[in-house]
């Protein structure tokens, strides 16, 4: 049984809806693949729980969200290209999406909203305590809100 004095080292983000309110941009990408200036929403997503201590990472994902995946995935050919030219400042930025945390995906069947959604991160998260942080939710990094809650 979890108790209240537990450490959190678990996040789970929802990422499998449809992006509706953010049609016709997410009919073919992700809500969560949105750029914020030139960085996927999503990885600040990633990066405030990793700042709150957060390094085990569930993602639920959907159909038609394999972007969220490769993002933090390695992309060797693209690092080989890189690095082929000497761009040593993007293939630090590329490699870094995939060093920011251990990640994990699991799949949602179908759309059946945020309480489901949390749901199939169950046999991830088990009986410890876990955080929940919303894939279209930006915090202000300079603001350690997640910190502050745990």
């Amino acid at each position: 049984m979890a108790h209240a004095n537990d450490e959190i080292t678990k996040a789970v983000i929802p990422a499998a809806g449809l992006g509706t309110r953010f049609l016709p941009a997410t009919k073919a990408t992700p809500k969560e693949m949105l750029p914020v200036v030139d960085t996927p929403a999503i990885q600040y997503v990633v990066e405030e729980a990793v700042s709150a201590g957060l390094r085990d990472v569930l993602v639920i994902t959907g159909r038609g969200k394999g972007s969220i995946e490769n993002h933090f995935d390695r992309n060797r050919e693209l690092e080989d290209a890189l690095e082929a030219k000497g761009d040593e400042e993007g293939l630090a930025l590329i490699r870094a999406s995939s060093q920011l945390a251990d990640m994990y995906y699991v799949r949602q069947g179908a759309a059946k909203g945020l309480g489901h959604a949390v749901l199939c991160a169950a046999e991830h998260v088990g009986d410890v305590p876990f955080a929940v942080l919303l894939g279209d939710d930006l915090i202000d990094r300079r603001d350690p809100l997640l910190r502050r809650m745990i």
